[in-house]
């Protein structure tokens, strides 16, 4: 059985039902333990511990991972609650800087069309060729300037991307204008205090390098093809990295069947282990791989 729509009709309508069941209980566990790790982080900075600075990169990688919690929301698969996950989506998407109605339009099409050129929003940026294309795309410069120049044309009502809606795209350009007042709040605060600068700007900024790394690794070097068994790479990696990435190492089994929340994915795993294409023994294995293939 190497096709993932096969996979799907193997599985009974049970097991459909069990895998698919979204908990506002498990979502919000998870979350609590997501944000307590981030706030407390944040108290130590701002306490101006012993060596603090050295947390300055675990803040960023904590508040950045929330893209995966983002991620889910646009699914609306953390919790059972549709105004929960749209809430906990806009959040997150305001901290990292990722409008979440606009980012929700591009990750559903993403998924429509995964990996198919020309169809896929994610291909419409190439991956890095060259190790100076990898060095700049870690860096996390190209995608800074890509949302702060996406919030803007959004605000402006100039975005007109081939998977936005008619329909959705004034909920997504208010959305900006939103985030555009929330951040120039953000700005003049820093005239009276350098707070958020410490505890989330430049943390935010050193965990983006993380993210893109992570990110790499699920479709990097995979065949254009519409099988998910073969366009999608599950990373086998740590119990800390599956619980700041929301599971979504498990990225293939996320793939093939979207609608199973977080929680239910290492359940996913097991059925489909053994059929698994495309994976790789931990993120450095892939990155080394990936920089070997090029140089």
């Amino acid at each position: 059985m190497r096709d993932h729509k096969a996979f799907l009709k193997s599985l009974s309508p049970e097991r459909k039902t069990a895998l698919t069941e979204t908990s506002d209980r498990a979502g919000l566990l998870h979350l609590a333990g997501h944000a307590g790790l981030i706030l407390i982080l944040a108290a130590l900075i701002a306490a101006r511990v012993p060596f603090w600075g050295l947390l300055l990169p675990l803040q960023g990688i904590a508040l950045i991972f929330l893209f995966t919690l983002e991620h889910e929301c646009t699914h609306r698969t953390p919790f059972r609650s549709a105004a929960l996950n749209d809430w906990v989506g806009r959040v997150c998407g305001f901290l990292i800087f990722l409008p979440f109605e606009w980012f929700r339009a591009f990750h559903l099409a993403h998924h429509r069309f995964t990996n198919i050129p020309g169809e896929d929003p994610e291909l419409d940026a190439s991956k890095p060729a060259t190790l100076r294309d990898w060095l700049v795309h870690v860096s996390g410069l190209p995608v800074w300037r890509a949302n702060i120049a996406l919030i803007l044309r959004l605000a402006a009502g100039r975005e007109r991307a081939r998977y936005l809606s008619d329909r959705a795209l004034p909920r997504m350009e208010r959305e900006a204008r939103v985030l555009l007042v929330l951040y120039a709040l953000v700005g003049l605060s820093l005239i009276w205090s350098s707070l958020l600068l410490w505890v989330w700007i430049v943390p935010v900024l050193l965990g983006q390098p993380f993210l893109r790394l992570y990110l790499l690794a699920e479709h990097g070097d995979c065949p254009f093809v519409a099988n998910m068994f073969e366009n999608t790479r599950t990373t086998f990696t740590n119990r800390i990295v599956r619980f700041l990435a929301w599971n979504m190492p498990y990225h293939v089994e996320h793939h093939v069947y979207p609608a199973v929340p977080f929680h239910r994915l290492p359940e996913l795993h097991g059925l489909m282990r053994e059929k698994l294409q495309v994976t790789a023994d931990g993120y450095a294995v892939f990155t080394r791989d990936y920089l070997r293939r090029r140089m």
